[in-house]
């Protein structure tokens, strides 16, 4: 029996010191079919390890209602096959710039504030949780014959909290829920971090992308001993909509690398390969130092400039880190496998049907709610990604007064009669044209992304506060969801959708194409770009590529090639504020990273 512990400062693996050489990759970022060409990459960048997040809220949309929780034990199985040791670090909380840092929109909306504390009720849901995910855990464990050498506790819970008890009690039930590998915590090499989220007896890991020998002087004080790990060594970083893209030198990367390494620490690459949010589970943040000022929310592409690229190809980081790891390793490094292709002929496609947005609204949405008060939050309704209609009348006669929102979460296109009247988000939220009684209000709203991060996280999203005609709130307020996992498999919706002429919708709603393909299908990718186009989603034969939007920063949707097949493809946009002209191109993708100019990170 093959046996991984934490004895006299060193991770052991059956006894002899070991040094763990590991690379961040999320099973729910890659499609599964490429999950072995991506392992491979990391075993030929000179890795022995992998380590993946589990999002709670991708398993377990609704309560009770699991969905492929098995989808873990396969990567765990694939990254055995690959050679690889496996991290796993299942939360509850994840961060990971993911919807909501992992937690259900369900439990957030239930309980509040009491998430990540000692809260019974929240307990008992986590408890609940890992009831259902574990057993995919402790059966490949490495004492069982699999890859898992490690679990860890909730994550980075030091920038959160400070509640010891709540820790302990999670250590307790991944105990007694089978756990018997080492358990581990990770936090910012900050004195507040460490005293807040480590627990007593087990090993603290301390995350940074640079200056290693000051970070690790800093976990010394709190852990005198045992082995020193990095656990998220930031090798790139996300982006925002909106802001300019986030590049780092690769030369400097690979020169803290070996800092790290110098120190005789083991190191995890976050991220290894970053891949892609799809199907809207991209999070966001708060900006400010505290993170608690405006949302920026974050993009679809999770590249995170990393040294193997959304499209699963080496970068110039990629050779520097390989350098570097080869001087630490045992024996000569593999070789890497074939480079994913690309679409070899750009294709444009056009989309000659479309249904308008009420329409589709109508055909796929919830029933619409009664009349209340105030307007129901997404939480109040069940909705985690995907938008809410709110419908609510400014009595009358009366004068044109400002109409407002307050407490909008995250951005609404507002109709006055019908007449499309501007569009609204948190920080400019009122419109600029009066409005004059009686009139018909409708304002579709988006949530950009639950914040991942900091004191704001797991607030509500939708109209949170209420809609205002001068000082007067409206009240009588209706509301209908249109939920992104209604999209589903192409035909169920066609026949549910009444489709016509895409030059007569309009500039909001549901437009299709399709297109032929030849070659790479099924072994490929594609990039999909927008031309013209503002904000929405798209999915290529039902698969959801993700959010788009003008704002930037702007490059082709990443189209994993299994998703494509020989022959007929379908292509689907969900255009939520203005369309452009009626077609989308498809080509190879974006150009491969050969060196990118770039500070270096704290």
């Amino acid at each position: 029996m093959t046996d991984f512990t934490v004895e006299d400062g060193d991770f052991r693996l059956d006894g002899e010191p070991v040094r763990l050489l590991s690379g961040a990759l999320h099973y729910f970022r890659v499609h599964e079919e490429q999950w072995e060409h991506r392992l491979s990459m990391l075993r030929a960048m000179g890795l022995n390890c992998v380590e993946t997040y589990v999002p709670w809220n991708l398993h377990e949309p609704r309560p009770g209602d699991f969905r492929d929780v098995g989808a873990l034990g396969r990567f765990l199985d694939a990254a055995r096959a690959a050679g690889l040791m496996a991290i796993v670090r299942p939360g509850p909380y994840i961060c990971a710039e993911w919807e909501n840092g992992g937690l259900p929109s369900w439990v957030t909306g239930r309980f509040g504030r009491r998430v990540r504390t000692r809260d019974a009720g929240y307990t008992a849901a986590v408890e609940r949780w890992f009831g259902e995910l574990l057993p995919q855990v402790v059966r490949r464990q490495i004492t069982r014959g699999g890859p898992v050498v490690m679990v860890q506790v909730e994550n980075e819970y030091g920038s959160y909290g400070s509640d010891r008890v709540h820790l302990e009690e999670l250590a307790g039930l991944l105990r007694r829920c089978g756990v018997s590998v080492p358990l581990f915590t990770s936090d910012g090499p900050e004195d507040h971090m460490l005293t807040g989220g480590s627990v007593p007896g087990l090993p603290a890991t301390v995350n940074f992308g640079s200056g290693a020998r000051d970070a690790f002087d800093v976990l010394r004080r709190y852990q005198p001993g045992g082995p020193l790990m990095c656990m998220e060594f930031w090798c790139g970083w996300f982006e925002h909509w909106g802001a300019e893209p986030v590049v780092r030198d690769a030369a400097g990367t690979a020169a803290a690398l070996r800092e790290i390494l110098e120190c005789g620490a083991s190191v995890n690459i976050y991220m290894a390969h970053g891949g892609t949010s799809f199907a809207g589970w991209a999070g966001a943040n708060r900006s400010g130092p505290l993170q608690d000022r405006e949302l920026v929310p974050t993009v679809t592409s999770y590249d995170y400039d990393a040294p193997v690229d959304e499209y699963g190809r080496a970068t110039e980081k990629f050779w520097q880190l390989r350098k570097v790891l080869a001087e630490y390793g045992d024996g000569p490094l593999p070789e890497l496998p074939p480079e994913p292709v690309g679409l070899a002929r750009p294709v444009r496609v056009a989309l000659s049907q479309g249904a308008p947005l009420a329409g589709v609204l109508e055909a796929l949405g919830d029933p619409e709610t009664a009349e209340s008060g105030v307007p129901p939050t997404f939480e109040d309704l069940g909705v985690d990604r995907g938008l809410v209609r709110y419908r609510v009348d400014v009595p009358g006669p009366r004068q044109a007064y400002p109409l407002r929102v307050t407490g909008l979460r995250d951005r609404a296109v507002v109709y006055v009669d019908g007449v499309r009247a501007g569009v609204l988000d948190e920080e400019d939220h009122t419109l600029e044209e009066p409005v004059a009684g009686p009139a018909g209000v409708e304002l579709w709203v988006e949530s950009l992304g639950r914040v991942n991060y900091g004191p704001r996280l797991g607030e509500p999203k939708g109209i949170t506060g209420g809609v205002l005609h001068e000082r007067q709130f409206l009240h009588g307020v209706r509301a209908r969801a249109l939920r992104l996992d209604a999209f589903g498999e192409p035909g169920a919706v066609a026949a549910r959708v009444a489709f016509t002429d895409a030059g007569e919708v309009g500039p909001t709603g549901l437009f299709r194409g399709s297109f032929e393909v030849a070659g790479a299908a099924g072994t490929g990718h594609a990039g999909l770009e927008l031309p013209g186009w503002t904000r929405g989603f798209v999915w290529v034969n039902g698969f959801c590529l993700g959010r788009y939007w003008s704002v930037g920063p702007v490059r082709p949707l990443y189209v994993p090639g299994p998703v494509l097949r020989e022959g007929s493809n379908e292509v689907w946009v969900l255009e939520l504020e203005r369309a452009g002209d009626p077609f989308v191109e498809l080509g190879p993708g974006a150009p491969v990273r050969r060196d990118a100019p770039g500070g270096e990170l704290g």
